[in-house]
């Protein structure tokens, strides 16, 4: 059996440096909290959790702690959050991936300016809404042709079209083309982390040349559940599984030839585990 594993499988240089940085404080000691995983898989959470690392569901549960360090996940935070971890009197780590806190820095000083922000995207993905905060005045998520075919704002102002780092690049350029029609003057700025779309181009040129497609990555990670829908526009057989418990060997059956790749968020070890797997027992 042929095995195509993407190069770009794996941790990507925000959530590395993001899981890096919460284990460098673990090694210091002390409480560590973050808010809300610091990345979305269940597998590096459990072990950070096993390791004394409590993860809070948002500032109301964080002030029922007792002080400590508070670690801002690679999604990033509203920009009111900073201010109030320190108020409280927490050591504060910023782990924010250095590509969203790009995006903030725009929002911000495009919303000063009086423009509509419109971030492209998941309107619940806690990166999004990271941004949201960042906006000083009228702020708008879109996610789908519908809303953007719906969309109206006030004529005479400008629009900064920005996007979750992680959304589908043909989607962003879909959605841009239909806000474009309308005639609203606008800035679009591209804020598709390149790692994202290399990844989703891999994804794509495996998933046309396989006979089954594994897409590994956890349940709430919005770029990985992204590439399964890339993979399965190419390749029907392509199954999103968590880690190698969930392959089963009926989905690969007496396929000649499999392809593999993986979120952002998944460990190289776990990819490494089911790329064995396939080979050995295929």
């Amino acid at each position: 059996m042929e095995v195509k594993t993407a190069k770009t499988a794996g941790f990507c240089f925000g959530v590395k440096r993001a899981v890096e940085q919460v284990y460098e404080q673990i090694a210091k000691g002390g409480k560590i909290y973050t808010l809300g995983p610091i990345i979305h898989n269940d597998e590096v959470v459990k072990d950070l959790e096993k390791k004394g690392v409590t993860v809070c569901g948002g500032l109301e549960d964080l002030k029922t702690k007792e002080e400590g360090t508070v670690i801002i996940r690679s999604h990033g935070v509203e920009k009111r959050v900073y201010d109030e971890i320190e108020r409280l009197g927490f050591t504060l780590i910023d782990a924010t991936c250095p590509f969203v806190k790009k995006i903030h820095r725009i929002v911000e000083e495009e919303s000063k300016k009086g423009n509509h922000i419109i971030i492209i995207g998941s309107a619940n993905h806690p990166e999004v809404e990271g941004i949201m905060g960042w906006a000083k005045g009228d702020v708008t998520v879109i996610g789908t042709k519908e809303e953007m075919e719906n969309f109206t704002m006030e004529q005479g102002k400008k629009a900064c079209i920005v996007s979750q780092t992680t959304f589908n690049y043909n989607k962003f350029q879909e959605l841009v083309e239909i806000f474009q029609k309308k005639g609203y003057d606008d800035i679009v700025v591209n804020t598709i982390c390149n790692a994202t779309e290399e990844r989703q181009t891999q994804a794509r040129e495996i998933a046309r040349e396989v006979d089954v497609m594994i897409v590994i990555g956890g349940t709430h990670s919005s770029n990985t559940r992204k590439l399964y829908e890339i993979c399965k526009e190419e390749c029907e057989n392509t199954y999103f599984i968590q880690t190698l418990s969930d392959l089963e060997k009926e989905q690969i059956g007496s396929a000649s030839s499999v392809g593999i790749t993986a979120g952002a968020s998944t460990p190289n070890n776990i990819i490494e585990e089911v790329q064995n797997y396939v080979r050995i027992n295929f």
